[in-house]
């Protein structure tokens, strides 16, 4: 793996190596992770009539662009095999969305490989095709060797294996995964369903779904409202400081709140009620920061333009353009130097060549000031509610747009939401108009009244909600995950008048 992990990969995985050890987890550690297999199809007819070292040179490249999607996504490649990858997601690197980065890595892949084969096509007169098999399992990761990166890991149970099965399973340009993999993903991806397959070593038939596609989901709150928000309690002491600060923002003392926890105490969730108490006192504006996507410079500021300038995936150049020019013209004809920063942002490769050919520098610092001059205009119109989610992933270039907006915001009509994880280090918490609310875990009353909204109050449920309460520690995220999978393995049902109750003869300690 060394001669073909990036640097700053590799010296990642080396840190999660010494993290490992200095946990003392000298027997290795058992961690869920996605597993993902792709090989090169359709290629027999164009290779045979080759020589060997004309036969590399055409799967050479392909290969490299297979790894090169598992490492954009910061996946490892534990294998290449002459004409196809293994690859991990989760491990050495622990991320907690695996399973997409995964997913993308194979859209990705099949995208790169499609442009590729096309050429190759044209060049050579054959295509060339990659089928890609996921799987989400448990691997006990033994240890990395620091010198060549090498992993040394046990699958658990069929992980690896059902990984394998699902590339076999795939056809040439597809991408092929489990159940395991489709509920982590479901919403982020269109999957199909395409029934039970008959898997070697594998008793029953296995549900197996094929990725089509980027779903319309992209954040974890996206993916809960689908589902249906659960009950919103406690949190009023949190929902009237927020109301506070935005009642200065709107008398012309723009404030900035930073709202603090852990994953899945409900950051999210708390905005998002606040949202519905203020959507009629002010313009809201949001986006949201990606895992993966700090690579990616000023993806968050492009969702937030997108929204206000209500552009959809729909709308070509010439639609873009009419939007933009036109809000903007219609807020201020002093903006109009502003339009192509703005365009430009929304729809890089049609950047003019007097932006192109601008020193970098200062046309970042020129866009990050036409979006805040737009900003600051329509607030003084009316009130603004800017939220951005999960800063800890934000990219440098967003952040430094941030910063620019944390430096005069105090007179102007606007809001300035932030959620973010421990760990994040705002530039703007000396400012006296800074707020920053921790958020914790739901204490005992809050968190058995979101476990009866969940359950119900039934006399025989109470084992069932100390067990919850007690393995999530009053995380909601946790609580809703936990009971959603109890109900999934039939463990909770509900019965024809709505309420819920353990299942036949279930013992409580069989919970644990």
């Amino acid at each position: 793996p060394i001669t073909y992990t990036p640097k700053h990969l590799a010296e990642r995985i080396r840190a999660e190596q010494a993290a490992m050890t200095a946990r003392g987890a000298t027997n290795g550690e058992r961690k869920t992770i996605t597993l993902l297999f792709a090989d090169i199809k359709g290629s027999t007819a164009l290779i045979e009539e080759l020589d060997p070292e004309e036969a590399q040179q055409i799967v050479d490249p392909a290969l490299q662009l297979m790894m090169d999607a598992v490492h954009r996504y910061e996946g490892y490649v534990a294998q290449s095999l002459g004409d196809g990858i293994f690859a991990f997601f989760g491990a050495p690197i622990t991320h907690e969305d695996h399973a997409q980065r995964a997913v993308f890595a194979a859209l990705r892949m099949q995208e790169e490989l499609k442009r590729y084969s096309n050429q190759l096509r044209l060049e050579k007169g054959a295509p060339l095709q990659i089928r890609v098999g996921i799987n989400t399992g448990e691997v006990v990761v033994r240890a990395v060797s620091t010198d060549d990166l090498h992993t040394d890991y046990i699958p658990v149970g069929h992980s690896t294996n059902l990984a394998a099965r699902m590339e076999n399973l795939a056809t040439p340009g597809s991408i092929i995964i489990s159940e395991q993999t489709q509920k982590l993903v479901e919403g982020y991806f269109d999957c199909l369903a395409l029934g039970a397959a008959s898997v070697k070593g594998v008793s029953e038939p296995v549900p197996i779904y094929e990725v089509r596609g980027v779903g319309p989901l992209q954040t974890r709150l996206q993916v809960s409202a689908q589902r249906g928000f659960s009950q919103f309690v406690g949190r009023q002491q949190e929902l009237a400081q927020l109301d506070r600060a935005f009642t200065l923002a709107t008398e012309g003392h723009g404030q900035i709140v930073g709202v603090m926890g852990e994953p899945g105490v409900g950051k999210s969730r708390l905005c998002h009620e606040f949202k519905l108490l203020v959507q009629k006192r002010a313009l809201i504006l949001e986006t949201f920061a990606l895992a993966h996507g700090k690579p990616y410079p000023y993806l968050p500021l492009i969702e937030l333009l997108k929204d206000y300038f209500q552009i959809t995936p729909h709308d070509d150049e010439r639609r873009r353009q009419e939007k933009v020019t036109g809000r903007v013209l219609t807020l201020d004809r002093g903006l109009e130097e502003t339009v192509p920063y703005l365009l430009s942002l929304l729809s890089p490769a049609e950047m003019p060549a007097s932006l192109r050919e601008m020193d970098p520098q200062i046309r970042g610092r020129r866009t990050r000031e036409a979006v805040r001059r737009l900003l600051w205009r329509e607030s003084s119109k009316q009130p603004l509610l800017l939220l951005f989610d999960d800063a800890q992933w934000i990219d440098s270039e967003t952040q430094a747009l941030l910063d620019l907006l944390s430096d005069s915001i105090a007179t102007t009509r606007i809001l300035l939401l932030v959620t973010y994880r421990p760990g994040y280090q705002p530039s703007w918490g000396v400012r006296t108009y800074y707020t920053r609310l921790r958020l914790d875990a739901l204490g005992q009353p809050e968190g058995e009244a979101l476990l009866t909204a969940l359950l119900g109050d039934g006399p025989d449920l109470a084992p069932v909600k100390q067990f919850v309460m007690e393995k999530t520690e009053g995380n909601p995220l946790f609580m809703e995950e936990i009971v959603r999978a109890l109900q999934e393995q039939g463990r909770v049902v509900r019965n024809h008048e709505g309420q819920t109750a353990l299942s036949g003869t279930l013992a409580a300690q069989s919970l644990q």
